[in-house]
């Protein structure tokens, strides 16, 4: 037991979900050049959730990649959240739609309250999209972001 608890830094998910959504970050990867990323922390109060992502995705440097095709999975876990945001590349391939019927999967995953399954989900389609529009060239292809989970406040 910690002297002081209110210093322990959240846990959002079990060891077995993070190691599940890291997996399909890296499955997602595999087969394309673009990058996915996801971020998590526990609020995102006094702000829209896609402003957030932005800000985020600027401070990732995502918005550095070659082909302008990353792409971030926001989550504000206690204030129930989120927010899917892509570089210009992979948005102008899928359009609004493909973006909001990703956002409607995971508001269905958050009712029932499987958050990692959302991530999940929204990851491997993701990589799907990525992979029609920006496949993988062994020659040419490198993994210009880390795979991990990125852990706020």
């Amino acid at each position: 037991m910690a002297i002081f608890p209110f210093f322990r830094k959240p846990v959002f998910f079990s060891p077995g979900e993070q190691q599940q959504i890291t997996d399909a970050i890296k499955e997602a990867e595999r087969r394309t050049s673009g990058e996915v990323r996801v971020f998590v922390e526990s609020r995102c109060r006094y702000v829209d959730p896609l402003d957030r992502a932005a800000e985020i995705f600027l401070g990732l440097k995502m918005n550095e990649t070659k082909d302008h095709n990353a792409v971030l999975v926001y989550l504000a876990i206690k204030d129930h959240q989120f927010a899917i945001l892509a570089d210009g590349g992979i948005h102008r391939k899928v359009g609004d739609v493909f973006w909001n019927n990703e956002v409607q999967a995971m508001r269905r995953h958050f009712k029932d309250n499987h958050i990692a399954d959302a991530v999940v989900q929204v990851v491997s389609d993701v990589g799907e999209a990525l992979h029609t529009h920006f496949p993988y060239d062994r020659d040419n292809d490198k993994n210009e972001l880390p795979d991990d989970i990125v852990f706020g406040r």
